[in-house]
């Protein structure tokens, strides 16, 4: 894989706006995110033009969008790019991407939900890509996440322990307050304690493969389009795949999990990880994991390779970074996840 460098304190962090204008629309809560790259990772912060560009705008200019995002890989200033925000329809910037330049000057490019359209693209294409947080949900919110969550990402972006081990968070909620409120920006809605941590459904051995996944949802834009990996792609992957906000039933879920069986690819990848849902109730949750198992296990026969769920990353809070590319070790026995190579180069 193509490892981009190392992050530090001073690093110059571009932030782009590739999918939706919320930061025109809500700019207390994306200047608060803002702030929290500035102080608690000390990162020099640079706006690409279209990151505050309103989402009429953006909508209307996919190259634009594309167009900041080859800058920054082609600006030997610039370290790495986090998104403002997700989306629903970054898929129409992938044509305008310079993919040469892109891996030629290979950089941290992070972000959750509809930029897994072009976090998967690079990484299949050799790329290490980041799904974490984004400016406005997942930094905003900093100082009211637990502290786990701060030490998680200077352990990821700065340090260089590996093989390193996947914590759950000690608690977790499903949103925010109303951005439009400042008395309680960067405040979120109740917190649950995450008292089982995630849930292996299945698997009795140590299994090891390269991450690769985003948003289940997300991921349908790319099937049948030159953007979709093909079928030589799939050996050995660990896929991790999370659900949007939009929250598609268990059974809808089942229906794009089918795909991926019926393309064969459940016959050659060594795992399957799922963030938690969000907003789903204890009684939907239960019918999601009975049908990724059913599907996994009895349509489709994969009856070793590990299945976890609830693991804490995707649309709940706080967020682990889940480095696109890079090799992970389930382990169902101690209910371990392991990253077993840094992310970045020279490490």
């Amino acid at each position: 894989m193509i490892k981009p460098k190392r992050l530090k304190p001073g690093s110059r962090i571009a932030i782009i706006s590739p999918s939706n204008g919320l930061p025109f629309l809500f700019p207390d809560n994306y200047e608060l995110g803002l702030q929290m790259l500035r102080e608690v990772l000390e990162f020099e912060i640079v706006e690409m033009p279209t990151a505050r560009m309103s989402p009429a705008d953006l909508y209307q200019n996919p190259k634009k969008r594309a167009d900041d995002i080859n800058r920054c890989f082609g600006d030997d200033s610039i370290d790495g790019m986090i998104t403002s925000i997700g989306g629903y329809e970054s898929v129409r910037i992938l044509p305008y991407l310079n993919i040469k330049s892109i891996l030629n000057n290979p950089k941290m490019i992070m972000g959750t939900s509809d930029p897994t359209t072009f976090l998967t693209y690079f990484n299949h294409l050799g790329l290490v890509t980041f799904y974490g947080p984004t400016v406005m949900a997942g930094f905003a919110q900093t100082k009211h996440l637990p502290d786990e969550y701060i030490k998680h990402l200077k352990s990821i972006f700065f340090e260089d322990q590996y093989p390193y081990q996947y914590q759950p968070y000690p608690r977790w909620t499903n949103g925010y307050k109303d951005w439009s409120i400042k008395e309680t920006l960067g405040e979120c809605t109740p917190f649950f304690e995450n008292e089982n941590g995630w849930t292996f459904l299945q698997g009795v051995s140590i299994s090891e493969g390269h991450l690769w996944g985003g948003c289940i949802e997300v991921l349908e834009f790319l099937k049948s389009t030159k953007y979709w990996p093909d079928s030589q792609f799939w050996q050995g992957k660990v896929l991790f795949f999370e659900t949007s906000e939009e929250k598609p039933l268990p059974h809808q879920v089942g229906y794009m999990l089918r795909n991926y069986g019926t393309q064969g690819i459940f016959e050659q990848i060594n795992g399957v990880i799922f963030g938690r849902a969000k907003d789903y109730s204890p009684q939907e949750k239960e019918e999601l994991n009975e049908t990724i198992l059913r599907i996994i296990k009895d349509e489709f026969g994969v009856k070793d390779i590990p299945i976890v769920v609830d693991m804490d990353f995707g649309h709940t809070d706080p967020r682990l970074i889940l480095p696109l590319g890079c090799k992970v070790q389930l382990n169902p026995v101690n209910k371990d996840i392991i990253l077993m190579e840094s992310p970045f180069e020279g490490s």
